[in-house]
């Protein structure tokens, strides 16, 4: 079935997006996602939300796999939330690939995709923000102000209108796994959050809707985060090294590689974010360094 994919608010759930053979549903307004799901519910079905901003990869593959694998329907959503880009970052050239991004949703068997537009999930008079407190604040957050403040305020809104069971969240951005984890808990939402491994390229370098935008150079040098912070983590975990000692060795290596800025390359508890100052306790080792137009970020378990 054929669907035009500028659906009238109007519309109930169509099949498709205007691609013919595309089984999956797709709703752009609400209500016709709340009465899918109060139906689910009504039949003692399980529910699994896949949060996404499209331009899906096979990590994005992946998160719905896990999904699919544990749970009687699946609901994916694809939203570039202008709420969690600062001033001077890439919301105007971030990947928007909605038609393949279906197909693939069509190809891992996913029942619902929920498409928005900002003035949907923003509509005029919004206002309420939701607070991701402390985890927010070092790394990612001291780097990108407001940036989880705007995760956990579409998240929030995305459990309240899918109500899942689980939802799937990849471990490459860690700290907002935390963030959402933290706030699903302290807000009572019933949600479980399911982290799922980080995919990578054969050579290490995790997989990102951004790395397209790196050119050939850069691709050959990107697998380098990966294998510093592996390096890192190794030494640390057997005691041969201290954080403080690491983090400068795995500066200066980054630098040397030929990336332009180091954002932050920590070493921090993997349940607080507190910083680590010894070796032999777990730990996670994680880093976002500039290459070229793209950020990179990626972290390692010391284990």
């Amino acid at each position: 079935m054929s669907i035009d994919p500028n659906l009238n608010p109007d519309s109930p759930i169509s099949v498709g997006s205007g691609i013919p053979g595309l089984g999956i549903e797709v709703a752009r307004v609400p209500e016709p996602v709340r009465r899918r799901v109060e139906a689910w519910h009504r039949d003692g079905l399980s529910v699994g939300l896949v949060p996404t901003m499209g331009a899906l990869h096979a990590g994005h593959r992946a998160l719905v796999k896990a999904a699919r694998a544990e749970m009687d329907r699946v609901v994916v959503s694809i939203f570039v939330n202008p709420r969690q880009f600062g001033a001077g970052e890439d919301l105007e050239i971030y990947p928007r690939t909605e038609n393949e991004d279906l197909a693939i949703l069509t190809e891992e068997r996913a029942d619902l995709a929920w498409v928005p537009s900002p003035d949907i999930v923003y509509p005029p008079g919004f206002q309420t923000t939701v607070n991701a407190g402390a985890l927010g604040l070092p790394m990612e957050g001291a780097h990108r102000p407001g940036f989880f403040d705007g995760v956990a305020t579409v998240v929030a809104k995305l459990f309240a209108l899918t109500r899942p069971h689980r939802a799937y969240f990849g471990e490459k951005d860690y700290q907002q796994l935390l963030v959402v984890a933290r706030m699903a808990e302290d807000l009572d939402l019933g949600v479980e959050i399911v982290p799922v491994r980080t995919v990578r390229e054969d050579d290490g370098l995790a997989m990102s809707s951004r790395n397209v935008r790196l050119t050939p150079e850069e691709r050959a040098t990107a697998p380098v985060l990966h294998r510093t912070l592996c390096r890192m983590a190794a030494r640390l975990a057997d005691g041969a090294s201290d954080p403080a000692t690491e983090i400068a060795w795995g500066t200066q290596r980054l630098l040397s590689a030929g990336f332009q800025a180091i954002d932050y390359l920590d070493v921090r508890d993997p349940r607080t974010l507190d910083p680590v100052t010894r070796a032999g306790v777990p730990a996670r080792v994680l880093a976002a360094a500039n290459l070229g137009s793209v950020r990179l970020i990626d972290n390692v378990p010391v284990e």
